[in-house]
């Protein structure tokens, strides 16, 4: 268990992106119409929420990924998400399985995570932090 403890950081860097790299996927697909293209109807430029949120989804993913700006980037996703499960799935039905609504609500959980215990040590903004500052957190 004690290997599991000191791995911590890796585990969670591995998180942080995978779950960006999926979403900023999702942005990509949406605006260049690659990797299978949009779910849905493809959004015109500008198009209230749908390019909007494909613009979201790839900006604050990829932030998400490097570890830079990562709690207000997950947070952002997260609400993205969260406002994509209540205006678009809930209207249909209450339960995810049954309105379409697993991806919007595994991906709100899973950036709140990551905005509540932040990019970790495997981050970019970490990494490029000044020595005293990584002395600081490892303490």
């Amino acid at each position: 268990m004690d290997t599991l403890l000191k791995q911590q950081g890796l585990f969670l860097a591995f998180y942080r992106f995978v779950l960006g790299l999926l979403f900023a996927c999702h942005g990509v697909a949406t605006l260049f119409n690659v990797l299978g293209g949009p779910q849905g109807p493809a959004p015109s430029f500008g198009q209230w929420p749908g390019w909007w949120a494909a613009v979201i989804q790839l900006v604050a993913g990829t932030l998400v990924v490097l570890g830079v700006a990562t709690r207000a980037a997950a947070v952002i996703c997260s609400g993205t998400m969260a406002y994509a499960y209540f205006v678009v799935h809930q209207s249909q039905a209450l339960f995810p399985i049954e309105n379409g609504g697993e991806k919007a609500a595994l991906f709100c959980w899973g950036f709140l995570l990551i905005a509540v215990f932040g990019p970790g040590r495997w981050a970019l903004s970490t990494r490029l932090a000044s020595p005293r500052t990584l002395a600081h957190e490892e303490a």
